[in-house]
């Protein structure tokens, strides 16, 4: 139901024209904008390479998966095994320390090829998995991520089995080594805009109000003509793209890829990122990521600090999770609006005084 409006007055409006989309862009939106960019005018290379690097990567997995659960009420678990795939086409395809596997094609070759064969990966499962609803979507998603990791495991003919690649590293383009701390973290930056914007573009076209019309009431939607298996599918392709070229981008942060990237470990760790910075806007993906790498960063030196095992870092992460899902189900983000809307009650209870 549209909200009423208050009168238009023609006078002001043709003395003042209506606000265009850079002045519709929240203040805070330009100043982190302008912290991230001038960042490696501060930071260490292991900030820039390791913590935010690995941020923009993890919530770009975590943001294809956000667009599938939050405008499609669709809970998927094969994101990482998408990523996992784009990554292991990038060895495969192009050049890495097992030459007897890898067919050294040109890049501008085998990106193109490893993010079609990552979208067709992830079309194919949701396929299967739009033809189930709730926990029969998150169980046959990860059925398919457990059989992804262990036939990766076992398969040595193709994946190299146990061992994976080794020796991937990115393409050296116009004289710049971008896998350097400062080039790599302005490409894993801007995708990760890219990635972001397209989501935000998407989600308010007619293909992302149908979807979220589907997730809201997919009968109604039926009947009113749409496709609704279809629809779900393109979401799957849409999401997939993403996670392809966020697996791409890690393959070659972490210059190897090897099953156990793609290990039930990992595929629940996006799954937590997402929940933690909020399943319900695309900003929260990344905000769950860079808590997730500096939790998995910097926990394990805290930890040793009071005698305890560095390996327990993931007791800190579970309990943290349950924490803030008890208390906000909406994440961190649901945290801030809570905040937000408590000031706000305030100021008005104070003015009514």
């Amino acid at each position: 139901m549209a909200l009423a409006e208050p009168p238009l007055d023609r006078s002001a409006s043709r003395e003042r024209p209506e606000a265009g989309w850079v002045e519709r862009i929240p203040p805070v939106w330009w100043a982190l904008g302008l912290f991230l960019l001038t960042l490696p005018a501060y930071a260490n290379d292991f900030i820039l390479f390791q913590v935010f690097g690995w941020t923009f990567i993890l919530g770009m997995i975590a943001l294809s998966l956000m667009f599938l659960a939050g405008y499609g009420g669709m809970v998927s678990l094969i994101q990482m095994s998408v990523a996992a795939m784009a990554g292991y086409m990038v060895a495969i395809f192009g050049t890495s320390g097992i030459a007897e596997i890898s067919m050294d094609l040109p890049w501008w070759l085998y990106v193109p090829i490893a993010i079609i064969i990552a979208a067709i990966f992830g079309t194919i499962v949701g396929a299967l998995a739009v033809r189930t609803e709730g926990i029969y979507t998150i169980m046959i998603t990860l059925a398919i991520a457990a059989a992804f990791f262990y036939f990766t495991r076992q398969n040595y003919t193709i994946f190299n089995g146990y061992t994976g690649f080794n020796l991937v590293v990115p393409p050296r383009l116009f004289g710049v080594d971008w896998r350097e701390p400062m080039p790599f973290y302005y490409l894993t930056l801007g995708w990760a805009t890219l990635a972001y914007g397209v989501v935000i573009y998407v989600s308010r076209a007619p293909f992302g109000l149908a979807l979220q019309g589907i997730r809201d009431n997919p009968r109604r939607m039926a009947a009113l003509g749409f496709n609704v298996t279809a629809h779900r599918v393109a979401a799957y392709t849409f999401a997939s793209i993403i996670a392809a070229v966020a697996g791409i981008l890690l393959v070659w942060q972490n210059a190897q890829i090897a099953p156990g990237t793609a290990g039930i470990p990992a595929v629940i760790d996006i799954l937590v990122i997402a929940v933690i910075g909020g399943i319900g806007r695309p900003i929260g993906p990344f905000i769950g990521a860079l808590i997730y790498v500096l939790l998995r960063t910097f926990s394990p030196d805290v930890l040793l600090a009071f005698g305890l095992s560095g390996e327990r870092f993931k007791l800190l992460i579970g309990l943290g999770f349950l924490a803030l899902v008890f208390f906000s189900p909406d994440g961190v983000l649901g945290l801030w609006d809570r905040w937000r809307a408590r000031r706000a009650q305030m100021a008005r209870d104070g003015g009514l005084r």
